[in-house]
């Protein structure tokens, strides 16, 4: 019997303008993972130019008005760093409001700046790209004292407010940030690693990441564990969130070319074959069940699952059906 732990349903609303889904799918697929029984929440995706997609807190809003169960995230909010605090503050509370205290949002910084698409969103929006992680520290600040406190006064490296506050207040007090962290402990830079682990574990109220294989994800959640004691915090029972992928299929190559070539389109990305494997759980019911039970046993509280398919309804019925009951 696996261990139990909670799935997320990621929607692929930048999949509109790749011609992978319409606005109603993605919203009859959230109301489908709400009425499941199978799903914790809910995910959508976010970036501004560099990588397009339908807007994420307009989005969110819609999936807030069709569901009634499940919490509705951004996984993970790449333009953070680019957002006005108050207004984001002011929205995410309205959000948190309209759903019934039901919001999570997922910080990061964004992408890659050795993108084209990064740069030209970067500077169209009016930031450094070298300034993103300080930004999005101060924005994570900045939101929790909007949502929490009557008038705030703040000078920072990047906002002064006076007297400035946000109405009507979140109904969760506040809504919990989790921080996203992604390195590579093979090809990153120890210094960055530590910097980008330490951000989690002085801030997050969870960890999101794409870390695979398991022994990465396992390794990587120890150093925040770890890193939570030098600032008085314990990340024992905090979120550990594994953002994933499934395509089941009794045919595993199939499931890995037809996974391979949606990622391939989405993120506009030539993946190897094992970057893809480590990515996603592919083949019959069974092997991804085992696959997932890795990441179970490596500490993963939370695994998020998109279906890199296009028959999305046929995924997510087998996936509701055929493995998640497996976790239960």
């Amino acid at each position: 019997m696996a261990s139990k732990v909670k799935f997320g349903l990621t929607l692929s609303n930048r999949g509109i303008l790749l011609g992978l889904v319409q606005a109603e799918d993605i919203l009859e697929m959230a109301e489908s993972a709400d009425a499941s029984g199978a799903f914790e929440h809910v995910w959508v995706g976010d970036s501004i130019m560099a990588k397009p997609r339908m807007e994420s807190i307009t989005t969110m809003a819609a999936i807030a008005g069709r569901t009634r169960n499940v919490q509705i995230g951004v996984a993970c909010m790449a333009s953070f760093p680019s957002r006005d605090p108050i207004v984001l503050a002011y929205q995410w509370a309205s959000l948190d409001v309209i759903s019934n205290g039901r919001m999570v949002l997922a910080a990061c910084m964004g992408g890659s700046i050795d993108q084209q698409e990064h740069r030209t969103e970067y500077r169209n929006m009016r930031i450094k790209a070298s300034d993103r992680a300080h930004r999005m520290e101060e924005n994570i600040v900045l939101l929790r004292k909007l949502w929490t406190e009557d008038r705030v006064s703040y000078e920072g490296q990047f906002y002064k407010m006076e007297n400035a506050f946000i109405e009507p207040k979140p109904v969760q007090e506040p809504p919990p940030i989790w921080v996203t962290s992604n390195p590579r402990l093979s090809v990153g830079k120890p210094h960055i690693i530590e910097r980008s682990l330490r951000r989690v574990a002085k801030m997050g109220d969870g960890w999101m990441t794409t870390a695979n294989p398991a022994p990465e994800f396992k390794e990587l959640r120890k150093r925040v564990l770890e890193y939570a004691g030098d600032y008085d915090r314990s990340f024992e029972d905090l979120p550990c969130c594994l953002y994933y992928n499934i395509n089941i299929n009794e045919d595993r190559e199939a499931a890995f070319q037809e996974s391979k070539k949606y990622l391939d389109q989405y993120y506009s990305i030539n993946y190897s074959r094992e970057a893809v494997e480590n990515w996603v759980a592919l083949g019959s019911p069974e092997q991804c069940i085992e696959q997932l039970q890795t990441y179970v046993d490596a500490g993963a509280t939370d695994i998020l699952l998109r279906f890199p398919s296009w028959d999305q309804q046929g995924q997510f019925r087998r996936c509701v059906e055929e493995v998640l009951p497996a976790f239960s």
